[in-house]
């Protein structure tokens, strides 16, 4: 598929063409609109994805002239998923547990939040390592804003322990509490023994796969059959993540929960389903750049 700039060279704007967008800053970097318009183009849909820049403390002037120009949903990333949970007329059950907004759905009450992180990463886990956190137990590495969505996510899904591990203890305990009586917080050694580690920490962010750092865990505490998670997809593989494959880990990066929750939002928005394999095959070389 020939896609520039996020748009498919084959669609044509008109004044009908339905409008969504993400915001944020900055936002210039975003993969979203180059996942949604893919999607669209395969769904034949006249519909198109833009990025919006919205400065810190800006966002409910934001959503008010998204709204009055009938644009049909933003995705909502930094800084703003915490402000935007308390502009919305209603939120879900998850954006109540966590506080925070990644989707923005209209509605005829105003803007509806959502957030599909959490369920995103599960997906994610699913598709790429075919991956069920139902029974398991799991150890997050993290307790700021993406590590509390895969908290939420994998005790959603059924996981039997979820660990979360933090320089401060106190915000490891906050980031247990999401998964209810499942999670706990725990220590850097507990990975000895879970089925899945994730890294929700930018570690590693932007560094060569060859480069030293200090590991999120350390390398000789995981081990073959366990899925390891980095977030980080900039280098689509990190240090610890080459660490941990040649341990014998199944290990995957973040373009996976990227892919994901875009297309759990395409769902709300269209109330279609999503073609989940063409994102995956336009995010991969978008990733690597």
């Amino acid at each position: 598929m020939d896609v520039t700039l996020g748009r498919p060279a084959s669609a044509q704007l008109s004044a009908a063409t339905t409008v969504v967008g993400v915001i944020g800053d900055p936002v210039a970097h975003s993969l979203s609109p180059l996942l949604h318009n893919t999607a669209f183009e395969v769904m034949g849909l006249d519909w198109v994805s833009v990025g919006f820049p919205v400065g810190a403390g800006r966002a409910g002037t934001a959503l008010a002239g998204a709204g009055a120009l009938g644009v049909r949903g933003l995705s909502v990333t930094m800084p703003h998923k915490d402000a935007v949970a308390d502009l919305v007329t209603s939120r879900s059950p998850l954006v109540e547990l966590l506080g925070a907004v990644n989707c923005l759905v209209e509605g005829p009450a105003g803007w509806r939040g959502e957030n599909t992180d959490g369920p995103g990463f599960v997906d994610a886990l699913r598709h790429i390592g075919e991956f069920d956190p139902g029974g398991r137990s799991c150890l997050v590495v993290g307790a700021g804003g993406a590590a509390r969505a895969v908290v939420a996510g994998l005790a959603g899904a059924g996981a039997s322990e979820v660990v979360v591990v933090n320089r401060s203890a106190d915000r490891a305990l906050v980031a247990a509490g999401l998964a209810g009586p499942v999670g706990r917080a725990g220590e850097e050694s507990d990975a000895a023994l879970a089925d899945l580690v994730v890294n929700a920490t930018p570690l590693g962010m932007g560094l060569p796969a060859g480069a030293a750092e200090a590991w999120p865990v350390r390398p000789e505490l995981l081990r073959p059959g366990q899925v390891v998670v980095d977030l980080v997809y900039h280098p689509l593989v990190t240090p610890w993540m080459a660490a941990a494959r040649d341990r014998g880990a199944l290990v995957a990066n973040g373009l996976g929960m990227l892919v994901h929750q875009a297309a759990l939002q395409l769902a709300l928005w269209t109330g279609r389903d999503v073609p989940v394999q063409a994102m995956w095959e336009a995010a991969q070389p978008a990733g690597a750049e």
